[in-house]
């Protein structure tokens, strides 16, 4: 069952789940997530994003810097950040505990 947002509040729900993802931060209509791994799980990550960014018609732009994989969701030309964004940010943060865990 869903939770029901109250439009009452002034509560931005997309900043309130933006809140519970750590280490996303919000850069103006982007979303941006700089992660340590490398270049094997660089290449897990990716391909586990974008199954789910097809599935959800996101396009993210990940590209790998300096032993980081650097993500960053939304377009640049000034539309706002949708719910399949923050709810590809909280998929990605689930695909990198999985591809980073050590055994």
């Amino acid at each position: 069952m869903r939770a029901r947002r109250r439009r009452d509040t002034g509560s931005d729900y997309l900043s309130d789940a933006l809140a519970l993802l750590g280490g996303w931060t919000r850069d103006g209509v982007q979303l941006r997530r700089d992660l340590a791994c490398d270049d094997s799980q660089h290449a897990a990550l990716t391909e586990r994003i974008k199954v789910a960014a097809d599935t959800l018609h996101i396009r993210p732009s990940i590209r790998r810097i300096n032993g980081h994989t650097q993500i960053c969701l939304g377009s640049q030309d000034g539309t706002a950040i949708t719910d399949g964004e923050v709810t590809l940010a909280a998929r990605i943060e689930d695909f990198y505990r999985t591809v980073v865990e050590r055994p």
